[in-house]
């Protein structure tokens, strides 16, 4: 007779003390402020708590609902971009020799061109547009995305290929059930650093250009010298990029690798 496995509650205990350990982290993180801010007594350190109304007031008006979406749907625009086409091109480059050769130099020069140098061509070439915004981003993690792809095209284990192409299983099976499952790990790596990368520079891109968005609103109160609605914008922009994080990413990751042991 089969002796009922506890795994299942070992495993619901550790996600519940994960859990509990990163509400801690976040409680003790806010209490260090506010004695620190409270023991400074300055206006260019607001306590947690008048970063909290402040960001309830702004959510109550509109204006951090309203430019918060704003400069997400730019940060998915230029993500969606990045990952689609660095994806491709580290694929290709990582596959064939000859084209790895031939645009090395192209991904070297272009991972080490400054992110402002960037936006500010694509602002005086193409004006100031969304469309200009976007692809300046996306052209600054473009290269680090196809670094990151090329690498696991090389990693690719060649008797998976021998075995799809033994079987005939034809290039798109092929792609979707051998090379990409292969590939995931690179993928959501440089999902992870491309997000990490994308918004950061959006929001210069906002703060340079654009008359809207978390940037623009940061730029338009730092010149007011109004710490505490620069960091309600911050916590509140950093807060949903984390929930994209466990929310989207992580389920993702654990969907894509339930083939691995």
């Amino acid at each position: 007779m089969s002796v009922p496995s506890d795994a299942p509650r070992v495993s619901s205990w550790l996600v519940g003390s994960s859990l509990a350990q990163r509400i801690a982290s976040v409680a003790l993180f806010i209490v260090v402020w506010q004695v620190t801010a409270d023991a400074l007594h300055s206006r260019l350190l607001p306590s947690a708590t008048a970063v909290l109304i402040a960001l309830v007031h702004m959510c109550a008006d509109g204006s951090l609902p309203l430019n918060l979406g704003i400069t997400l749907a730019r940060v998915v625009a230029a993500f969606v971009v990045a990952m689609v086409v660095g994806t491709a091109i580290g694929i290709v480059m990582g596959r064939s020799r000859t084209l790895d050769v031939l645009f090395d130099s192209w991904l070297v020069l272009l991972l080490n061109l400054p992110a402002l140098v960037i936006i500010v061509l694509a602002y005086v070439w193409f004006g100031l547009t969304e469309a200009a915004a976007i692809g300046a981003v996306a052209v600054n993690k473009i290269p680090a995305v196809a670094v990151t792809l090329r690498e696991g095209a090389r990693a690719l284990e060649r008797n998976y290929a021998d075995m799809a192409q033994s079987f005939r299983i034809g290039r798109w099976r092929t792609l979707r059930h051998v090379i990409m499952p292969q590939l995931y790990p690179y993928i959501f790596a440089a999902a992870r650093s491309g997000l990490a990368l994308v918004w950061k520079i959006v929001l210069i891109v906002e703060l340079l250009g654009m008359s809207n968005g978390v940037g623009f609103e940061i730029q338009l109160y730092f010149q007011q010298f109004d710490v505490t609605r620069i960091l309600a914008y911050t916590i509140a922009f950093v807060a949903v990029i984390q929930l994209i994080e466990w929310a989207i990413f992580q389920p993702l990751e654990r969907r894509a690798a339930r083939w691995r042991p």
